[in-house]
């Protein structure tokens, strides 16, 4: 077999760039293009966690002044700020719970009902979902809602979340006088804590339970 001369194989090269060199540049370029496209969305991302933190941490300090009453502008300049530029972010529903429960604080559950819906309709994952469901439940609750709130807790809750709503249904059952259904989600809340909680207040609702059915 005869074997190729310089010019052949410089020849082959050549036909070889031609077929195959422009469209591997081009790969070789959008890979480059999308690698720096990537580190430039992440830098992006941190820098956006890092300022919406910055003002979740501003709207928690005059949320929660103790040396007197919130600034109620700063407030809502920050929340809305928050809602603005960060719609949909973790930072922004964190916001929505804190104004939630500064509104408790001030009798104002209208508000208070807002702010969690708010999260409730589109949470960021199934934690802050859980958290609003529960604290809006409460909410009802004390709005005189106790059915609202009950159908709110309706259906299966993750593991981790089934001895609270469990144990939130059964407050609701007894404020309903549903004592036999107050039992059983009471006991389906001790079920579910794990061995190392200690029981607490939940015992002393079944006590008083016992208590009241063998009056």
């Amino acid at each position: 077999m005869t074997s190729r001369t310089e010019e052949e194989e410089l020849a082959v090269i050549k036909d070889w760039w031609q077929r195959n060199g422009k469209p591997l540049l081009t790969g070789s370029v959008l890979a480059l293009v999308g690698v720096f496209g990537w580190q430039a969305w992440q830098k992006h991302e941190t820098n956006q966690t890092y300022a919406a933190s910055s003002v979740y941490q501003q709207l928690v300090d005059v949320a929660l002044n103790t040396a007197g009453q919130p600034d109620a502008g700063k407030v809502s300049e920050l929340a809305g700020k928050l809602n603005k530029d960060f719609a949909g972010s973790h930072y922004a529903q964190y916001a929505s719970l804190l104004l939630a429960r500064v509104a408790v604080d001030s009798g104002r559950l209208d508000e208070a009902a807002v702010e969690l819906r708010k999260v409730l309709d589109k949470p960021v994952d199934a934690t802050l979902g859980e958290v609003a469901r529960q604290r809006l439940a409460r909410v009802l609750a004390a709005q005189d809602k106790a059915e609202e709130a009950l159908a709110l807790l309706a259906g299966d809750a993750a593991p981790a979340f089934v001895a609270g709503r469990e144990e939130l249904r059964g407050d609701l059952l007894v404020k309903l006088g549903r004592s036999s259904e107050a039992r059983s989600a009471y006991e389906k809340a001790r079920a579910a804590l794990p061995q190392e909680a200690g029981l607490g207040t939940l015992q002393i609702k079944l006590d008083d339970l016992t208590e009241g059915e063998t009056r």
